[in-house]
């Protein structure tokens, strides 16, 4: 695959998507519920569902002037000349379409309901950019990250398998969602300025750069908050500080460099933020895992 096709699909990102299914996975096989088919078609239905929302906004950021050739973020197709906007366009169409093929799979297992839910995420893959009211350039773009790659990601992912949902896997999806914003918030951090210019009104452009901060610490700290009950019943229960005081010395060392930075420099800790999701979902998958088989 062409290396620009690699990049439009932001790889860097993805752990937003994967994060919620493995997490949901995880605590679906501690409570004698995982169902291994139905937790795979949901993670591959999640990332290529991301990898078309982010081909769509590629495409629609190009035509709506807020990605230029001079961004300091990464470097996009479109607006690099690297991907024809025409060829981006058909490119996310055809992911987005291969998505919903992996997620009428779902039907199977969950039930004929998933439809109107799976029709939710592809049309919000494309509205976080296009249509007549854009919600990313409406300051919605981060309570659409926490609703899809929290809430229904993670609640779902779990239904799917268990056929019933769950108030510990509710509070879970809660802590996915608002450490997922964690990724947006550095990309509109990084580009506040373009997106003003761009008339895109994200969060960032709309309470400015020392509210994003504060909001990147705080949802860290709420998210490990909201998980430690389903973690501290387990014994022994200073399994469950392992993972917390991990995820907290990453979380924090990310966000005292979100202090110190700006323009490009910013770039590497995008990924650190998503790696930093990534961490955290393992580290808790594992608990759950490991207490599980020692039963």
């Amino acid at each position: 695959m062409n290396k620009s096709w690699i990049s439009a699909a932001r790889p860097r990102t993805l752990p937003a998507s994967a994060s919620p299914v493995i997490a949901a996975s995880a605590y679906a096989f501690y409570a004698g519920t995982f169902r291994w088919v139905p937790a795979l078609l949901c993670l591959l239905f999640a990332l290529l569902a991301q990898i078309a929302s982010n081909m769509a906004n590629d495409y629609f950021d190009y035509v709506k002037g807020s990605d230029t050739a001079q961004r300091v973020g990464p470097r996009r197709a479109v607006a690099s000349g690297d991907i024809s906007p025409r060829a981006m366009l058909v490119g996310a169409f055809v992911v987005l379409g291969l998505a919903c093929a992996v997620g009428l799979g779902l039907v199977f297992f969950g039930g004929w309901q998933l439809i109107p839910v799976g029709i939710a995420i592809a049309l919000f893959a494309l509205a976080y950019t296009a249509g007549p009211y854009p919600l990313a350039y409406h300051g919605l773009g981060d309570f659409t990250v926490f609703l899809f790659f929290g809430l229904i990601a993670v609640n779902f992912s779990y239904y799917v398998q268990a056929l019933h949902f769950d108030r510990a896997v509710f509070l879970l999806s809660i802590a996915m969602g608002l450490l997922s914003i964690n990724i947006l918030l550095v990309n509109n951090y990084r580009d506040m300025e373009e997106d003003a210019a761009a008339d895109k009104r994200t969060t960032v452009v709309l309470f400015g750069r020392t509210f994003a901060r504060w909001w990147y610490l705080v949802n860290g700290l709420v998210a490990v908050g909201l998980v430690l009950p389903s973690l501290l019943p387990l014994s022994p229960w200073y399994d469950a500080l392992i993972p917390v005081v991990l995820y907290l010395f990453l979380h924090l060392k990310t966000w005292l460099a979100i202090r110190r930075r700006s323009g490009a420099a910013l770039n590497p800790l995008l990924g650190e933020t998503a790696r930093n999701l990534l961490v955290f979902t393992l580290l808790i998958s594992l608990v759950w895992i490991c207490k599980r088989v020692c039963l």
